[in-house]
């Protein structure tokens, strides 16, 4: 179990980088589509606003990639090397892989990215 207090905590969780009381998200489920990307303007809690600037989750584009490039290399592996599937296959699995966790790298490019940015404040947290 991750423990809270670190970035690894914040950025699976989506919790507040700053307290980690509360999510940045609207809406948990990343799933939901028309809320993927629809984050709080502020913490409720600390009160630590997540739109630092203007298009500043831009940057996490690049991070996604990244991250889409880990989720695609893992899907490969599984199905070529564990599962013994051809290249053909291999590459429908990563394909597939890539469209189904979609919304999943997007919320966790947002939370890296952002963690990057910002740190845990044991004052904030609650008692």
């Amino acid at each position: 179990m991750i423990k809270k207090g670190t970035k690894l905590y914040s950025i699976f969780t989506g919790s507040c980088p700053k307290c980690h009381q509360e999510s940045m998200y609207q809406t948990k489920n990343p799933y939901i589509l028309t809320d993927v990307l629809k984050i709080n303007e502020a913490c409720s809690h600390c009160h630590t606003k997540y739109r630092i600037e203007p298009s500043f989750f831009y940057g996490s584009m690049y991070v996604s990639y990244a991250v889409g490039i880990a989720f695609g290399v893992a899907a490969f592996v599984i199905s070529f090397l564990f599962l013994g599937s051809s290249l053909k296959t291999a590459f429908f699995a990563i394909i597939g892989t890539l469209v189904v966790f979609a919304p999943i790298i997007m919320r966790l490019s947002r939370n890296i990215w952002i963690n990057i940015f910002m740190h845990y404040d044991k004052s904030l947290a609650k008692p």
